[in-house]
């Protein structure tokens, strides 16, 4: 059975590369009905907090990566790690070493300084006797010839000389386990199957494969996943915009949209684009990633995320663009409207929105009591030019019973036909007193959502600044 993890350091929030491990992680898993596991790796005590814990978590919970076992952590696991730890010994296969690291540092600066590699020298290799009032590491004794060989299932077959390899130090002398032994030791405990991760550990891996077959354990297969890259072709960081998930979200994107492009970046299936979860499930293979670096394009994600938003019904994205009115301050916590109206209000803005923040503020002119009005706008469409045609409307307006979209709009075509005019000299000094701006969902389907009340409010606003500024 397919066992895989996700392993995150909890030492900042999960950012794009890590969100995208976990999904490809979560895709094996699911499409091999096997199980996906979590493991929070905390051993950096100085740097892992229980709040970077809590939003990876979060993070992964909108992205709906639910995972089978845990969060494991392992914090709570040293016992397991030192006993281990001191099996090897036993077995001769790791050995105690009492150099400190002052002198670890004073040698290493020597061997640089003449060209030699900065690797432990060994000298504790051989020692039999402990040194008097010095509390020793546990190093791992690595095989000096012969090779690692990594098949990866990306990037194929990889050959390391174990003669390049150090005598990595397993136990600290403080009794704090290591990243290369808590890795394996995880691994080999949990039954680990398949190791994906990013290919900046794949140097990681030779000496890895070395402790589980010390162990006496199956090696499992790997597959090292190319990193992501900004649009200027160095490492994806934050001076390219933002890299965690929970900043996505808070941006207002979508979590189908953010998994459909994450899982675009390196791997492929045709020339199809979008892609449902079980279409992702049923698809998902590593044949079909690729070897090289993916480069994060931010407009290929937010069209994504506009092609999710169309999709939603009115029940959906009011749902959905709620908590964006609350935290935005375009309504109050108590102050939320009928939920059938802001549906109809969401949906007429539905094709102009790339984000639920676009859209939550797109809805303001909906929303408010009253609006202000672009400058440039007011001055074009709300003059002594259309004075005579608001009041003509708001007159119209003011005798219609059946107050629908189409409807309004006959009242306009009719008005336009009496005088001679272009719908839009009409239309546009309407859309202004109603919106502010000259550009808006169909004017008649905001006069419906608006309703006759609020219409005719703005429109007798709208007559008195033309009188004010006259």
């Amino acid at each position: 059975m397919v066992r895989v993890r996700f392993a995150p350091s909890p030492t900042g929030h999960l950012h794009i590369g890590g969100a995208r491990t976990a999904l490809f992680n979560w895709l094996f898993a699911r499409h091999n009905k096997g199980s996906f596991i979590l493991r929070i790796e905390d051993t950096d005590r100085t740097r892992s907090t229980e709040e970077y814990i809590g939003s990876i978590m979060e993070g992964m919970q909108w992205l709906k990566l639910d995972w089978d076992e845990g969060p494991y952590r392992q914090t709570d696991r040293f016992d397991l790690y030192r006993s281990y730890a001191e099996s090897l010994v036993k077995e001769g296969k790791a050995y105690y070493c009492y150099c400190s690291p002052e002198e670890l540092e004073a040698r290493r600066k020597e061997a640089l300084a003449q060209g030699r590699s900065p690797k432990y020298d060994g000298r504790c290799r051989g020692r039999k006797d402990p040194v008097p009032g010095k509390s020793p590491a546990i190093r791992f004794l690595m095989p000096v010839e012969g090779e690692a060989v990594v098949e990866d299932l990306i990037k194929g077959r990889t050959v390391f000389e174990n003669s390049q390899l150090d005598d990595l130090i397993i136990l600290r002398s403080d009794g704090t386990p290591t990243y290369n032994f808590t890795v394996v030791v995880d691994d080999v405990d949990m039954k680990i199957t398949h190791v994906i991760r990013g290919d900046d550990h794949l140097n990681n891996t030779p000496k890895q494969i070395h402790i589980y077959k010390a162990l006496g354990y199956e090696v499992p297969l790997f597959a090292h996943l190319p990193m992501i890259l900004g649009a200027d072709k160095t490492r994806l960081s934050k001076r390219h915009g933002a890299t965690s998930v929970i900043a996505y979200r808070d941006m207002g994107y979508l979590p189908e949209a953010l998994v459909n492009y994450l899982v675009r970046l390196g791997w492929s299936y045709g020339d199809q684009e979008v892609f449902s979860i079980d279409e992702l499930t049923g698809y998902f293979s590593f044949d079909h990633v690729g070897k090289s670096a993916a480069v994060f394009n931010p407009e290929k994600l937010l069209w994504l995320n506009s092609h999710y938003l169309m999709q939603k019904t009115p029940e959906e994205l009011v749902e959905l663009v709620m908590p964006f009115l609350v935290t935005l301050k375009i309504v109050g916590e108590g102050e939320l409207p009928d939920r059938q109206w802001l549906g109809k209000a969401a949906l007429s803005l539905r094709e102009r929105a790339k984000t639920l923040v676009e859209l939550a503020h797109g809805l303001q002119f909906y929303l408010a009591e009253d609006i202000e009005y672009n400058e440039k706008a007011k001055a074009k469409f709300l003059n002594a030019g259309t004075l005579a045609h608001l009041k003509g409307i708001r007159e119209a307006i003011e005798a219609l019973e059946n107050f629908a979209a189409s409807e309004i709009e006959k009242i306009f075509v009719s008005y336009a036909e009496r005088h001679s005019l272009k719908l839009g000299m009409i239309a546009q000094p309407v859309r202004v007193a109603m919106t502010g701006k000259t550009e808006s969902p169909g004017i008649f389907e905001v006069l419906e959502i608006l309703g006759k009340a609020k219409t005719l409010q703005r429109l007798e606003r709208a007559i008195q600044t033309i009188g004010e500024g006259s």
